[in-house]
């Protein structure tokens, strides 16, 4: 059983993962839409990701014998200035998340709910490599200027990254 806050803030988190499922969804149709197959394959797994994500947190609230209460998921953007913009915006959504998952971290220990403090450890760790990973996209693209052909070397090497379900294996 979880207590009202926790419960609470975690049913904001399954919106909030379903919001950045569909923000990754939509970068990846503008980057198809501009041709770049790569880049769209690489956000339609964050895509995967960020589902399988919010699925995690559904099936906790499950576990813990709670009621899921899913609300309206807001309006993504689906319109950006280039290449380096959408990294931008993504880097700036994975700090906004990182910060939404140690709030529930804070909730935890304050609640002293320790069973959801060792859920949320996982959490944890997988927004300090979603940063980082988007953060060395980022650079890439800065040190290119976000055109020419590095680009194109770029979009080839993200056709590469595949979904694996991390989530599966956490516990």
């Amino acid at each position: 059983m979880l207590k009202e806050k926790m419960l609470k803030v975690l049913n904001e988190q399954i919106n909030a993962e379903q919001y950045s499922a569909m923000l990754y969804l939509a970068m990846s149709a503008y980057f198809n839409d501009k041709g770049l197959p790569g880049f769209a394959n690489w956000m339609y797994v964050q895509y995967q990701e960020e589902s399988s994500h919010a699925n995690k947190f559904f099936n906790y609230v499950v576990e813990r014998g709670e009621k899921v209460e899913l609300g309206a998921i807001k309006q993504v953007p689906t319109t950006w200035e280039g290449i380096i913009d959408v990294y931008e915006a993504t880097l700036e959504h994975e700090q906004m998340v990182t910060g939404l998952i140690n709030n529930l971290m804070d909730v935890a220990v304050a609640e002293s709910d320790h069973a959801a403090q060792s859920f949320l450890r996982w959490f944890v760790d997988e927004q300090v490599e979603e940063e980082a990973n988007v953060q060395q996209i980022l650079d890439t693209l800065k040190l290119i200027d976000g055109q020419g052909n590095g680009i194109f070397l770029l979009d080839r090497e993200m056709r590469q990254r595949i979904f694996v379900d991390d989530t599966l294996a956490a516990k």
